[in-house]
């Protein structure tokens, strides 16, 4: 009796085994199908990546690697990923709070002190949440990070009182490299590829500036013409979908920064209409249960979308902007949450 009673539970598991393998596939074979009508209509080139329960049940590459559509995409190829790069050197100023080395509540002057006298009035926290009334890069005489840090020299007043607005701005990010640099002692692109992309194993990622790498996705318009080259300025990042996925799971695994410092950046000057350091996050008790994050860069666009109560994570790479990727995310959600 008790043998068929064993014998009968486990036919049952094997069935609901079954069942469960039926659906995902099903799932997929959706997914794939409008991944396909998106690329069939020229309104994605780019590769995506979905994860659902820790692991990996859809990884492809639709279209071209470059304007000249003779090399196909393949999953090793890297995207810009535009501002979901701004989360790294956050990360970068939260692990040097963990170890004392600052506070987000420091202002800038403390580190560089030979910044106008506004650096006295903006706290490192007003840099992660584009509270700080920097003016924005005066891009029209920028060619390389030295020109960034002059350009900053000469900025004589702020747009508004730290932390009373919002303006989202690269001379935050750029600040927030230079901070790295001086507390760190080594350059912010050095201190990314040691103490991030090595720990993480982001063995693909690249940070600008870089020279004849392979597997670059060129971004392209709609006339089949490529984007300029970019400025040999630190911080751009160009990485697969797999290492994007890799970052994604460590940083909400607690693994890079902790608990208190995943809160910290996600913190918003008002969180239905700003951007955080992480783009847009969402907490329940303090903790992260959503993360969804945009970038473009040119013709790149980029989407990170983790939904971690639902236990997906949906990575989306596009190198010929058509401006569906948000509409594309949804279709896949839909599916996922079926």
């Amino acid at each position: 009796m008790k043998n068929n009673k064993g014998s009968f539970l486990i036919v049952i598991l094997i069935v609901m085994l079954i069942n469960n393998l039926s659906a995902q596939n099903n799932k997929v074979n959706q997914i794939d199908s409008i991944m396909n009508k998106y690329y069939q209509n020229g309104t994605f080139n780019g590769n995506v990546l979905i994860s659902k329960n820790n692991k990996l049940i859809y990884n492809n590459s639709f279209g071209y690697c470059d304007e000249t559509k003779t090399t196909k995409l393949t999953t090793d190829y890297r995207f810009n990923i535009g501002s979901i790069t701004k989360e790294f050197s956050a990360v970068a100023l939260l692990k040097l709070q963990e170890q004392a080395k600052l506070n987000l509540d420091d202002k800038v002057s403390k580190f560089i002190p030979e910044l106008p006298k506004w650096s006295n009035e903006v706290a490192i926290k007003d840099l992660l949440k584009y509270t700080s009334g920097i003016p924005d890069v005066n891009w029209k005489k920028i060619k390389n990070d030295k020109d960034l840090f002059e350009d900053l020299k000469i900025i004589d007043s702020l747009d508004f009182i730290p932390g009373t607005n919002y303006d989202y701005n690269n001379n935050n990010i750029f600040l927030r490299h230079f901070i790295v640099e001086r507390v760190s002692g080594i350059s912010y692109k050095e201190y990314v590829e040691k103490f991030i992309f090595k720990p993480c194993k982001m063995n693909s990622s690249l940070m600008t500036p870089f020279e004849n790498e392979h597997n670059i996705a060129k971004g392209f318009n709609s006339n089949l013409i490529r984007d300029k080259k970019d400025l040999p300025i630190t911080g751009g990042i160009y990485i697969t979908t797999i290492d994007l996925l890799k970052w994604a799971n460590l940083l909400h695994s607690g693994k890079i920064i902790n608990k208190k410092s995943l809160y910290e950046i996600g913190q918003s000057f008002n969180s239905e209409e700003t951007q955080s350091a992480l783009g847009n996050a969402i907490y329940k008790n303090q903790n992260l249960i959503l993360h969804s994050h945009h970038g473009r860069v040119g013709n790149y666009e980029a989407l990170l979308i983790s939904d971690i109560d639902e236990k997906f994570t949906i990575v989306l790479l596009d190198n010929n902007y058509k401006g569906k990727i948000f509409e594309i995310s949804e279709a896949i959600i839909t599916i996922l949450k079926k």
